[in-house]
């Protein structure tokens, strides 16, 4: 027997042993929805504090199935899986996404169709149940505190010597991000890590020269104290 017929009589018996029936369809699609569901309100409790995108979960929803449906088509054509690998190897996606969070559920949703494709129920359940908890656990740890913005506008008079030492005060290493003099003053924006900011806004807004103070908040990364 020749290499060919060892690769036709392979072929030819996969293709006969993943034949799929209706039953197996089915259970395979009702199982994914479930899933699905699964992911999706995990998704919606855990954004609730933040900013809560009600089409990407409807993504994570149904991608599943869609993953699932690719995976059994592939499965029971050897024909259908080769033209599905060059057909989605020309689609390219330029949606950004702007939480890495998001990117998270993103290949959760698209490894869950995958695995309930091949229909191994159990390791999809252990994969929802693993990252649910680690995802539980990761987000009780404490992130530290985030920095923020000081916005200080001053006169003429002004001088950047005269302001630093009193946000060395309140803050730990503060940063000048930006500084700009103009005829009418001085104008900075500082990075600082500040416990009370109520207090130092309070200050800096009453210092001498001081014209107006602002403090902005961004999404930057946490700042711990013991840096």
């Amino acid at each position: 027997m020749g290499i060919k017929d060892i690769v036709r009589n392979s072929v030819a018996e996969t293709i006969k042993n993943n034949t799929l029936s209706a039953a197996t369809i089915y259970t395979a699609l009702g199982t994914g929805i479930l899933f699905s569901l699964y992911i999706y309100g995990i998704y919606y409790f855990s954004q609730k504090r933040n900013f809560y995108n009600k089409q990407f979960n409807i993504v994570l929803g149904v991608l599943p199935i869609i993953t699932e449906g690719i995976i059994l088509a592939m499965q029971s054509n050897l024909v259908i899986s080769l033209g599905m690998v060059g057909a989605l190897s020309i689609v390219r996606f330029r949606t950004a996404v702007k939480d890495p969070k998001d990117l998270l559920f993103l290949f959760w949703s698209i490894s869950i169709g995958i695995i309930l494709g091949a229909r191994n129920y159990g390791l999809a359940f252990a994969v929802c149940l693993v990252t649910t908890i680690m995802l539980i656990l990761l987000d009780l740890l404490p992130a530290g505190r985030t920095s923020v913005l000081l916005v200080i506008n001053m006169d003429k008079e002004g001088k950047e010597t005269d302001i630093m030492p009193l946000i060395s005060k309140y803050a730990k290493r503060p940063k000048v991000k930006s500084r700009s003099r103009t005829a009418g003053g001085l104008d900075l924006v500082v990075e600082c890590t500040a416990k009370r900011e109520g207090e130092l806004l309070e200050e800096i807004a009453a210092a001498g020269h001081v014209v107006s103070a602002a403090v902005v908040a961004h999404d930057g990364e946490a700042v711990y104290p013991n840096e």
